[in-house]
């Protein structure tokens, strides 16, 4: 990789999640810059990179002359949606690489856009009530079955989300949608329960490839709000059925769109053995799932966005060989959520790391941090992410009981943060090995 030492390398947005992206540009001989308008003390990527600025990602023009007079090679994003069409026309008018259009994000963002997209080519979606805002004090929500999910169309993170049982819940929930939404656009869908995956996709010049596949994992554990993300296993057990049934019309559907490269997740509910797609992200995923897909398919697709967003090609790594869905080994993601309340101590993290297999353990929060009440039901309750490997259930059964015996998290007033986590009396025996 000495083609890339010293590139000079620009990562949008400087939340904690984006040290990711820093500390592996780093790794590969890369000079590091930052920039947002958080100042220092409240942009952690900043503060670990070589240099920093305080231009916005929003400031087109701003933008273009701090790429053109600091003679920045490549700019990349990773975690957050509605940074990316800046992302995109940054890129355009700085003319330098950018994996995917501004045309492309916004299909696979807006809810709305990407779900008339998947209809057209067949790809299962949850199904949808036609409600608007001038309809919350008519009779037509009368006419709803009750429970339905209502949420924002054009953001993520599981913000704005709520479940609705009934029509007082939904005018309220729908009002509380509507602000978290720029454009004003909400969904009102069934609220389905039951067994979720996600499904990961890599795109290098032009060919698409289904990278994994992972059970979902969540858990009620708090009232009155979404259950939340606790584990991805990887292979899942809808790995044949979804490659045998959706996977060729999703692929039809990206080329429609001219997809080139980059990285694209989906968010799926199951239901009859038939994967559900309600969500979709043409970006990295806080799930950092590519620390999985380097140990067990020997390839990193954020090393491969870091050096197309260089270069404009990829030179590293050559999928063909190595991207499967069908993994060799178990590979797992936890979760930890905690209550909302100001973290006073974490315990155990070196510890963690240090345990066999064990690939990283990825702070979201660290100690002093206020977890407002408002976070509940929303992915800024996720303290730590675990990524570890096993070969059979037993293995991963021992290591994951390690793992939850040793994290502690406590509160100020003393007390324990974490909330119930994931059961492994939960796993399919048909999918591990």
């Amino acid at each position: 990789m000495n083609h890339l030492k010293d590139k000079r390398l620009l990562i949008l947005g400087g939340s904690r999640i984006s040290c990711e992206i820093v500390r592996k540009a780093q790794e590969m001989g890369i000079y590091t810059m930052v920039t947002d308008w958080y100042p220092l003390e409240k942009s952690p990527a900043k503060q670990l990179a070589d240099e920093y600025f305080m231009t916005s990602t929003a400031d087109i023009p701003a933008m273009v002359n701090l790429i053109k007079s600091k003679k920045i090679d490549g700019v990349i994003t990773g975690f957050t949606d509605s940074v990316l069409p800046y992302y995109a026309e940054i890129c355009e008018e700085a003319g330098i690489p950018c994996y995917g259009t501004r045309e492309q994000f916004e299909a696979l963002t807006n809810k709305n856009t990407y779900k008339k997209l998947c209809k057209v080519f067949d790809v299962p979606v949850v199904d949808e009530y036609q409600i608007s805002e001038e309809d919350l004090n008519t009779d037509k929500l009368d006419h709803i079955t009750y429970p339905v999910l209502v949420k924002p169309a054009d953001n993520s993170g599981a913000r704005g989300i709520s479940i609705c049982n009934n029509k007082e819940e939904l005018i309220t929930n729908y009002n509380k949608a509507l602000k978290f939404s720029q454009k004003n656009e909400i969904l009102v869908e069934r609220y389905i329960t039951g067994e979720e995956v996600t499904v990961f996709y890599t795109l290098q010049d032009g060919e698409i490839y289904l990278s994994g596949i992972g059970d979902r994992h969540v858990k009620h554990n708090q009232d009155d709000v979404i259950p939340l993300p606790v584990a991805y296993t990887f292979p899942s057990v809808y790995t044949k059925s979804y490659v045998e049934n959706t996977d060729p019309k999703v692929k039809d559907m990206f080329k429609s769109l001219g997809m080139q490269n980059g990285m694209v997740f989906m968010q799926c509910l199951v239901e009859d053995d038939n994967c559900i797609i309600y969500d979709i992200g043409y970006r990295l995923t806080g799930t950092l799932e590519y620390k999985l897909l380097e140990q067990v398919c020997g390839y990193n697709p954020l090393q491969m966005m870091i050096e197309h967003s260089l270069t404009g090609v990829n030179t590293e790594m050559k999928l063909k060989e190595k991207a499967t869905s069908y993994w060799k080994e178990i590979g797992f993601n936890v979760s930890f959520l905690i209550k909302p309340g100001v973290i006073k101590k974490i315990e155990g993290l070196d510890e963690i790391k240090a345990i066999p297999n064990v690939l990283d353990a990825v702070l979201a929060h660290e100690e002093g941090e206020e977890i407002p009440n408002s976070a509940r039901g929303t992915l800024k309750q996720i303290v730590l992410r675990v990524f570890a490997t096993a070969e059979n259930k037993n293995e991963l059964t021992e290591l994951l009981d390690t793992i939850y015996n040793t994290l502690k998290v406590t509160s100020n007033e003393g007390e324990n943060m974490l909330l119930e986590g994931f059961d492994t009396k939960e796993l399919k025996e048909d999918v591990l090995f």
